[in-house]
């Protein structure tokens, strides 16, 4: 048993979530993580709401209402949609929690001691209209060295150059297009160049490894390549206070939201060891050398998580050209794999809830099943490659994937079963096409978890479905319904047997991916209904004296083992009713129309 943590990016709490934040980190760490648990490994799967920073305070300002209430607020929005789509965290929290605040000061602490956080005068770029900083992501420009237009004042994502607002060709901002003012200001800076060896060695050995996404290790040792110290302070008065003499009282001086979302990974898990019971628990994924580490995120996060964050361990660890020694967290693990996925469009637009480019997960559970938002993007999502989301396509695949495919297959066998037999039949003698079949799906168990275990989350449910064809394939081959004869009935119910246990094994198979659906049918088919155990939400209180908070959290020890389920003979069986909602034409019109998009081919009638 392999301890595995499963570390997922932190959504925004500037606002509700759309579809392609969770098809980005949400859906594709909780099918790794399900899968990970049913093999038998110790999974810790963490994030939260990453509440501080500049847009929170503009988010709070347009809506009139302080920052701390605009991150109660949609902290508990984001908890509600994430945990009704399933994702089954073992702790989202928040980074708003005197725990975190503890751990972030800890590690800026034991940083700046060993030597790597240094102090400098920079240029920080204030808003003309309101006097507040602007952070580096909320400045855009010309790209000084590849001309992109659009690049940020952190780095070009263009050519993947790492920039300062200051070097952006017209800079602007992205709140409301005035030209930033900058002005002399004192800061911390990580210092990025003594780590930078450290740093290309952690790179090559994980590129030697050779499981990281080409696109992922390309982009992480472009950046290396021009690496310089970054702020890892800001003028701002909403954030964790530095915990250093001289720094600590002043009111518009906090650590960078970037530097203390990434130690987030580290808080949550100490959060879930305290609450465990076991405060030490958290040690088995971040200290021992065999734990494993896989971060889930969009692209746009790569550098954070393969440049900055593992820049902090290294220094917290005392590993880089300065040397030194790790603080109370003890010698932290380094990731494994930054699992990057790529972008998600929306009718062939940028998602982008200003201009109402959008689809919040919340509207999309209140109207349709949230394992077929998941099917979608396990299926279709932005995996290795953009790819768009259109509501066409989504009926097509909800309708003629999910509900005629595996939805058939469970409806065709659990009906006949109920009308024939009404419990599941015991097996007689098998014949050539009953084993071929058992050895089909036996052997899919090894494929398909091969791909989930490397990230290839479309290719393994796509191999899954194949199985659920072959099975349908099966019973239109065997013609269960067509023996009728009282001398049949023997071969009737074992054939029956076959296809109960074809469904039985493939809803297991497929039990990471659609884990709402994978409950019911176990159910239908004469089981506990407990194959896929779904996250809950929790009212707790700070652990530390802050304020209460809702959390996502779960027992997922009941999960059964990665292979074949054996049915239960004597289970009775009901009519069963559909699994899947058959979703009609006019879906996509209507759903169009709440965009104000034109439907293909102009109106239609």
């Amino acid at each position: 048993m392999t301890s595995i943590l499963s570390a997922v990016a932190w959504p925004y709490a500037s606002g509700p979530r759309h579809i392609g934040h969770v098809a980005g980190f949400g859906v594709p760490s909780d099918v790794f993580s399900r899968f990970m648990r049913m093999a038998g490994h110790d999974v810790l799967m963490v994030s939260g709401t990453d509440e501080h920073g500049t847009p929170i305070l503009v988010a709070a300002d347009a809506a009139g209402v302080s920052a701390r209430e605009l991150a109660d607020r949609n902290n508990r929005l984001i908890v509600e949609d994430l945990a009704a789509l399933g994702l089954s965290y073992d702790l989202f929290t928040r980074t708003t929690t005197r725990n975190h605040y503890a751990v972030v000061q800890e590690m800026f602490q034991v940083v700046h001691e060993n030597g790597y956080m240094v102090e400098r005068t920079t240029k920080g770029a204030i808003s003309p209209s309101t006097g507040r900083t602007l952070p580096d992501r909320y400045i855009e420009g010309t790209c000084p060295i590849c001309k992109y237009p659009g690049a940020r004042g952190d780095q070009c994502d263009n050519c993947g150059n790492q920039l300062d607002p200051t070097d952006l060709i017209d800079p602007r901002s992205r709140i409301n297009g005035e030209t930033p003012e900058f002005i002399e200001t004192r800061h911390f800076f990580l210092d990025l160049p003594a780590l930078a060896e450290a740093l290309g060695k952690w790179l090559d050995g994980r590129e030697a490894s050779g499981t990281w996404r080409p696109n992922v290790i390309r982009f992480s040792k472009n950046i290396l390549a021009d690496i310089k110290p970054r702020a890892m302070t800001r003028d701002i008065d909403w954030g964790i206070p530095v915990p250093l003499d001289g720094w600590r009282d002043q009111p518009t001086k906090r650590l960078y939201v970037w530097f203390d979302a990434v130690i987030g990974y580290l808080s949550a898990s100490i959060e879930w060891a305290r609450r465990s019971g076991d405060p030490d628990a958290w040690r088995r994924w971040w200290n021992d050398p065999e734990a494993l580490s896989y971060y889930f995120m969009g692209k746009d996060n790569i550098v954070f998580h393969s440049q900055i964050w593992p820049a902090e361990m290294l220094a917290y660890n005392g590993e880089g050209e300065y040397g030194g020694k790790p603080g109370e967290y003890g010698t932290l693990n380094l990731p494994t794999e930054v699992v990057s996925s790529e972008f998600l469009t929306m009718e062939g637009k940028k998602f982008s809830s200003s201009r109402g480019v959008v689809i919040y997960v919340r509207d999309v559970l209140e109207r349709y099943q949230a394992d077929a938002l998941r099917y979608f993007i396990c299926v279709a999502g932005p995996e290795n490659q953009d790819s768009d989301f259109t509501w066409a396509e989504f009926v097509r695949r909800t309708n003629g994937e999910l509900v005629a495919g595996w939805g058939n297959l469970v409806n065709r066998t659990a009906s006949m079963i109920h009308k024939n037999i009404g419990e599941i039949p015991p097996a007689g003698e098998l014949i050539e096409p009953d084993l071929e079949l058992q050895a089909t799906i036996a052997e899919g168990f090894d494929t398909v978890g091969a791909l989930i275990a490397r990230h290839r989350q479309r290719a393994a449910i796509q191999e899954a479905m194949r199985l659920v064809g072959e099975a349908n394939k099966y019973i239109t081959d065997m013609e269960p319904y067509k023996l009728k004869d009282e001398s049949q009935h023997a071969r009737r119910a074992t054939i029956l047997h076959v296809a109960a246990q074809a469904v039985s094994d493939l809803n297991v198979m497929l039990s990471p991916f659609l884990p709402h659906s994978a409950n019911v049918i176990d159910a239908i088919i004469g089981g506990s209904g407990d194959v896929a155990p779904l996250p809950r939400i929790e009212e707790v209180e700070d652990l530390d004296g802050g304020p209460g908070y809702p959390v996502i959290t779960g027992d997922y020890s009941g999960v059964p083992e990665w292979g074949p389920r054996p049915v239960r003979v004597g289970a009775p069986i009901a009519k069963p009713v559909p699994v899947f909602t058959k979703l009609d034409d006019s879906v996509v019109t209507e759903e169009l129309a709440r965009l104000g998009v034109e439907p293909e081919g102009g109106d239609t009638e």
